[in-house]
């Protein structure tokens, strides 16, 4: 069994949860398309690995739809719940421990608050130390945990085929750690290439082990965030947009975003026979900026 060896610095960024809309309205909703779900992203859906090393087994974690701690970095359901209870499934259990697990019927969720796409050794050549569990361990995490339960590469290639992946969020904390650190803001583009081709290769492994239908979320709007917005408070109206937001940042996100949407794009021209849904929650947020009353956030 892999340990979990996963370390984090404490995160910078966490909004605007309920941006499921993206699922609850898709066809996948109303009907029995998918036994399971398998998850791999950060604390947007964690739903209890880092639970195993943190802290969060307190309130207000869990306080309001649970009624106590579950090991999520909220106070209710995190987005992967909505999305199993949108495809009328249990909710997906952590990956870890995984010595505590059966054989994972309606899926496993391999998530840890603060992952990122990167590993820590490929910011070092920066002078830049990032601490944090990466996509790469979860992606070896979930080999182990298919070779546990399903030997065989035919019983393996069904169990996919009837799963919705869910790859990410991921990728938001590498620019989150960068930022925070107060490092140099316009060299954090040098990163897109490379955590976007990360993405895609892990979405291109997955499509090789014989998954067919894959969700791919973008990055939020991270303009908007109080982390930001007072970690770069500005005197200068012209650094906000009309929402309040800065603007850098935001202009930041959709260049990241634009970049993952071309990925999506090429990887569905590869594989016509794949469901490669490409996930704006960037614009689902936006919608919560834009008039919070209407979402009752205020």
């Amino acid at each position: 069994m892999m340990g979990f060896s996963c370390q984090h610095r404490s995160a910078s960024l966490r909004i605007f949860l309920v941006s499921v809309v993206l699922l609850l309205t898709a066809p996948a909703g109303r009907c029995h398309c998918y036994k399971r779900i398998f998850s791999f992203g950060d604390s947007i859906i964690d739903t209890g690995n880092f639970a195993r090393s943190g802290p969060i087994m307190e309130y207000p974690f869990g306080m309001t739809y649970f009624h106590h701690p579950t090991g999520r970095i909220s106070d209710g359901r995190v987005l992967v719940d909505f999305y199993a209870q949108a495809l009328q499934l249990p909710l997906i259990p952590p990956n870890l421990p995984e010595k505590d697990t059966g054989l994972f019927p309606t899926g496993a969720n391999f998530a840890v608050y603060g992952s990122t796409a990167m590993p820590p050794e490929y910011y070092r050549r920066w002078n830049h130390d990032v601490r944090a569990c990466y996509l790469g361990v979860q992606m070896g995490w979930f080999k182990q945990m298919l070779q546990r339960i399903a030997p065989w590469d035919g019983a393996k290639r069904q169990i996919l085929s009837e799963s919705l992946i869910v790859l990410g969020e991921i990728g938001g904390n590498d620019y989150n750690f960068w930022f925070a650190a107060r490092r140099p803001r316009e060299q954090a583009g040098q990163f897109i290439p490379d955590i976007v081709a990360t993405i895609g290769s892990a979405a291109q492994e997955l499509i090789g082990m014989g998954a067919k239908a894959i969700l791919i979320p973008n990055n939020f709007p991270i303009g908007c965030v109080p982390t930001y917005l007072s970690g770069y408070r500005s005197g200068n109206r012209a650094d906000y947009d009309e929402h309040g937001c800065l603007r850098w940042f935001n202009d930041f996100s959709q260049r990241h975003n634009r970049a993952l949407r071309g990925e999506v794009d090429r990887l569905r021209a590869q594989h016509p026979g794949v469901k490669l849904i490409y996930a704006d929650y960037y614009g689902a947020a936006m919608e919560f900026v834009k008039d919070p009353h209407r979402w009752i956030l205020f």
